[in-house]
């Protein structure tokens, strides 16, 4: 045994669901800690939350201070996923955050998000912002313009970190036949992470795309994201090897 502490045992041997009837030969994406299997007809691409509040100056995660400076470089690349899984008959999922206009459903001072949520946290420092941040129909709660969703393409609001809490995501993916999630958006250290750890507990094959996710907290908080997927949960790859392995499919 190997005397090195804290590594993640790799194999060449790829994992996931080999075969799917009538569905033809996997793909096989390079990830890590080993390759792992994608057909089309059972694979979704989640988008996480690429809304103006997270993505866009002057939206909350910038009103509230943090750092957003590579969140332009993260749209871009997740437009390029995108792209590629719908030419390769992929479905998209968008998750959306976000609360009615009086915010009933963010909790109220008996639920724990009343307290840890960034945004109610922010307009209540600063009433003048109060309705601004991740109300419906609003701008910040809008996903950006240059990610805006195709027809054919699946949106599921939800109210608190993770896809799966209190949402019809869960249905929506097994309707389809959905075994396997290809994670990118924002942030990779909140809403990925929590949708792709409930995913993992649901039975659902979690790939995330390192280079199309953008933590809030630094570097540090990013690599700490990565390692957890790829010890504990799921495989990390990266846009452009799920672009060559959709698009050579």
């Amino acid at each position: 045994m190997s005397a090195e502490k804290n590594v993640t045992l790799t194999s060449t041997t790829p994992a996931g669901i080999a075969q799917v009837p009538g569905a033809g030969a996997a793909i096989v994406l390079p990830a890590r800690p080993e390759p792992l299997y994608l057909h089309a007809s059972n694979t979704a691409l989640i988008v996480v939350d690429m809304q103006n509040a997270y993505a866009s100056l002057g939206g909350y995660v910038d009103s509230a201070g943090f750092d957003i400076s590579g969140a332009q470089g993260v749209i871009a690349k997740v437009g390029d996923a995108i792209r590629a899984a719908r030419a390769a008959g992929i479905c998209v999922v968008y998750l959306q955050n976000g609360w009615d206009s009086d915010y009933v459903e963010a909790g109220g001072p008996g639920s724990p998000n009343w307290y840890k949520s960034n945004a109610l946290k922010t307009m209540r420092k600063f009433p003048e912002l109060q309705g601004r941040f991740l109300a419906k129909g609003g701008w910040d709660y809008q996903i950006v313009d240059e990610l805006a969703p195709q027809p054919g393409d699946i949106v599921v609001p939800k109210s608190r970190y993770s896809g799966f809490f209190n949402s019809a995501l869960d249905s929506t993916l097994r309707a389809r036949g959905i075994r396997n999630l290809v994670f990118t958006g924002i942030a990779t250290n909140v809403c990925v992470e929590s949708t792709l750890r409930d995913a993992f507990h649901l039975e659902y094959f979690g790939v995330m795309l390192e280079d199309a996710t953008h933590e809030l907290g630094g570097e540090r908080i990013q690599a700490s994201t990565v390692y957890n997927v790829e010890s504990f949960f799921g495989w990390v790859s990266t846009v452009q090897q799920f672009v060559s392995s959709v698009s050579a499919h």
